[in-house]
């Protein structure tokens, strides 16, 4: 369930870290190749002992967006760094003794960075329709409100098996998993038009060309394994 929660996590972050590097939209499989390194390092954690899996971090992607570095030679420097800290104590005190008022407000800026992304996905819907707005506030609104339930009754749900009930809770509790599960569910149930929901804008947007100029490929090569 866990692995679940995080895989849906990181697909969404993924076009969002395309939009703030001004790249293409990331095509099947560099998604692909994407969840199948955090699958791999999850699985190196588990051999090693960590305790804790590989994921998608939100504040890296508000990182990138406040300060427009994309590069993937920085993350490398980045990587060498945390290598550092967990091996020699006195890098890792550096980072410590920065004040806790400092890191909350670089919380605040980042992770407000990645919701004005994710919102700004809604241009393409139609704004001015009380579906899209009905369908807008009502998963905003119960994505926020089921997981904090779920966390003051872990208990609630009782199916009868333990493990169930584990991966209900699990599932249950991760906002994004919530919003974009009931999102989906209800711009696809509740009648609306191709224009209304955005679709004819988005698939613009998207739209593959037959033809591809030097600069078209060489943004399709932006996705090919380093």
């Amino acid at each position: 369930a866990g692995v679940l929660a995080c895989t849906v996590e990181s697909i969404s972050y993924y076009p969002t870290v395309a939009k703030m590097c001004g790249a293409p939209p990331p095509p099947v499989h560099a998604i692909n190749r994407g969840i199948g390194t955090e699958g791999l390092g999850t699985m190196l954690a588990g051999l090693w002992g960590s305790g804790n899996g590989t994921n998608t971090f939100g504040e890296n992607v508000g990182a990138i967006g406040v300060t427009k570095v994309g590069s993937r030679r920085v993350i490398q420097y980045a990587c060498v760094l945390m290598l550092l800290q967990g091996v020699i104590n006195k890098f890792g005190a550096v980072f410590i003794i920065i004040p806790e008022p400092v890191v909350g407000g670089i919380f605040c800026v980042m992770f407000g960075m990645i919701t004005a992304f994710g919102l700004s996905a809604l241009q393409y819907v139609e704004l001015n329709s009380s579906r899209n707005l009905y369908i807008i506030g009502f998963s905003m609104f119960f994505s926020l409100v089921l997981p904090k339930w779920m966390v003051a009754h872990p208990d609630a749900i009782q199916t009868g098996s333990q493990i169930l009930d584990s991966v209900l809770t699990v599932l249950l509790s991760t906002s994004i998993l919530v919003g974009g599960l009931l999102g989906c569910l209800l711009d696809n149930t509740i009648p609306g038009t191709p224009e209304e929901r955005g679709l004819i804008a988005w698939a613009e947007q998207m739209k593959l060309e037959t033809t591809t100029t030097d600069d078209q490929s060489e943004e399709k090569s932006t996705y090919d394994f380093p």
